[in-house]
């Protein structure tokens, strides 16, 4: 008989980002391991820099031993929920329409892109010139 399991987006997840409240999602699953963070091998800032996004990649690079994926199952807590979107800001950030300020400084380094290279080139060759010179 299959067991219910409580569902977590990955905003609620991403939430839990220090080391007084620590969940990680492996493999579609959020784990809680905040009580664990003193003892992990690798220090508390490895587990901590795997917050608030899908962190399987990091745990299978890491090489983890059978015990250590027993023990990860201890701190399970639920599943992630795939059916709603990874992080919804980034939608809405990738939406955005960039600032004036930020057309204006585009269309200033397209405009003035000539002095800083002439700049870089003269140094060039003043150093070639110097070190020929010697």
């Amino acid at each position: 008989m299959p067991t219910l399991s409580k569902l977590y987006t990955m905003q609620e997840a991403a939430h839990h980002n220090t080391k007084d409240d620590c969940w990680i999602v492996v493999h579609n699953k959020v784990y809680d391991v905040t009580s664990y963070l003193d003892d992990h091998p690798g220090g508390d800032d490895v587990v901590l820099a795997a917050t608030a996004k899908d962190a399987t990649d990091e745990f299978e690079d890491a090489g983890h031993s059978k015990d250590a994926r027993e023990l990860l199952e201890s701190f399970c807590i639920g599943e992630l929920d795939t059916s709603s979107p990874l992080i919804p800001e980034l939608e809405i950030s990738s939406k955005r329409q960039p600032s004036d300020f930020a057309l204006k400084l585009k269309n200033l380094t397209k405009q003035y892109w000539a002095a800083p290279v002439a700049v870089v080139g003269i140094s060039v060759m003043v150093g070639f010139l110097c070190l020929r010179k010697k």
